[in-house]
């Protein structure tokens, strides 16, 4: 790979991954193969770890240098240096899996608020202490379902730092979650963990081997509830609508749709509480854009979408804003740009509060669409809004 080959897939890397626009060229390559930068911004030694293949910043040779260290801030001298020893009890009983369990909601009901940007940090903070929780005695039930609650921690955890683009912390947490699932024999949270983990690879790009994850996540159907099952097919559809399988993807959607229809959410296990009607709109309204635009039939996948921008409820506010950036670049793409720019600035003022890499990401989605019709004011107007909310 050449020098400028190298900048070009890290600048593509990181505007998939962050929805921003940066600019490595082949000099500043040159420059840190010679060291004359020895500590680049985090996001170039991320996506260049990527690119090559690496764990580690040593392992391109990039080592921190007395400016690339950073100094405790004016507020954060106060907290510096700061150790708590919270003991962990030697014995659990249920009362400690229901404070676990309460600790699950109240992360991941910060994370579909805010974003991963709060709730990642707070939520590893939770999830080392309730790892401790695993090495305590207890009767086998108790235990069972302390790996299962610290599992599902560990997925709402792993989910956060995927939605701020922490790749790295992200795949620790879902492997400490599978672990935790097999040790509980849960295999409801080991499914829903491996689907988890079959988004974050499709987003990265993996198709192969999100495809892989979500066969082995739906491979005991008899094993998860109704809905699990319509979800799993749901994100099956998408992939297989993006790799040019569309009759597959229709029959998955059928099938989805078919599962949904028999759910009862009174059996779902905690961590399917957001996969209600407006989540299942929004997300097969998403496995359908493929085949909407291959067709240049907006229909097939815009009313699902309207039903979930309507639907969601306040405390998914995420949800929402990633339905109606969907629509609006669905309607850039395949309908009229003036009504599809009308749809993104009210996205875009929706993503405005978020702390996501994710919404970011479709915003940079939508702007490329936008990108033919910027002779639109209205159009222009709504690329201006993204680039500044884009902007490092």
């Amino acid at each position: 790979m050449s020098r400028g080959e190298l900048a070009e897939a890290v600048n593509e890397y990181l505007w998939r991954t962050t929805g921003r626009r940066y600019s490595l060229d082949a000099h500043t390559v040159a420059r840190y193969e010679r060291g004359a930068i020895g500590w680049p911004s985090a996001p170039y030694r991320e996506a260049l770890r990527a690119v090559l293949g690496v764990a580690k910043d040593a392992d391109l040779g990039f080592h921190p240098t007395p400016r690339g260290r950073t100094t405790p801030s004016r507020a954060g001298r106060f907290l510096a240096g700061i150790s708590i020893d919270s003991p962990a009890p030697t014995r659990i009983g249920w009362a400690d899996v229901e404070q676990v369990r309460a600790a699950v909601r109240a992360v991941a009901a910060s994370e579909n608020l805010f974003g991963g940007g709060l709730s990642c940090e707070s939520g590893m903070a939770q999830l080392r202490w309730a790892a401790r929780l695993l090495d305590a005695r207890g009767s086998d039930e108790v235990r069972n379902a302390m790996h299962e609650a610290v599992g599902n921690l560990g997925g709402v955890v792993a989910y956060s730092a995927f939605d701020i683009a922490a790749y790295r912390a992200a795949d620790q947490c879902f492997e400490f979650a599978l672990w935790c699932a097999d040790e509980g024999g849960s295999w409801a949270l080991r499914a829903n963990t491996l689907a988890e983990m079959s988004r974050k690879a499709a987003h990265l790009g993996d198709l192969d081997g999100a495809l892989a994850m979500i066969e082995s996540a739906r491979s005991r159907p008899d094993r998860v509830s109704a809905t699990a099952r319509a979800m799993m097919s749901t994100l099956r559809a998408r992939l297989l609508a993006v790799m040019g399988r569309p009759a597959e993807a229709l029959a998955d959607i059928e099938r989805a749709d078919a599962h949904f229809a028999e759910r009862d959410p009174a059996g779902d296990p905690p961590w399917l509480c957001y996969y209600d009607a407006a989540e299942h709109e929004g997300s097969t309204g998403k496995a359908l854009i493929p085949l909407a635009l291959a067709g240049d039939r907006p229909e097939v996948a815009a009313p699902r979408l309207r039903t979930a921008i309507e639907a969601h409820r306040d405390d998914y506010p995420r949800s929402r804003a990633f339905s109606r950036i969907r629509l609006a670049t669905l309607t850039m793409t395949a309908g009229d740009p003036r009504e599809a720019a009308a749809i993104g600035r009210r996205a875009v003022a929706e993503a405005a509060p978020l702390r996501s890499r994710r919404l970011l990401a479709e915003l940079g989605r939508l702007a490329d669409a936008a990108r033919p019709h910027t002779r639109v004011g209205d159009v222009a107007d709504l690329r201006a809004d993204i680039a500044e909310l884009a902007a490092p």
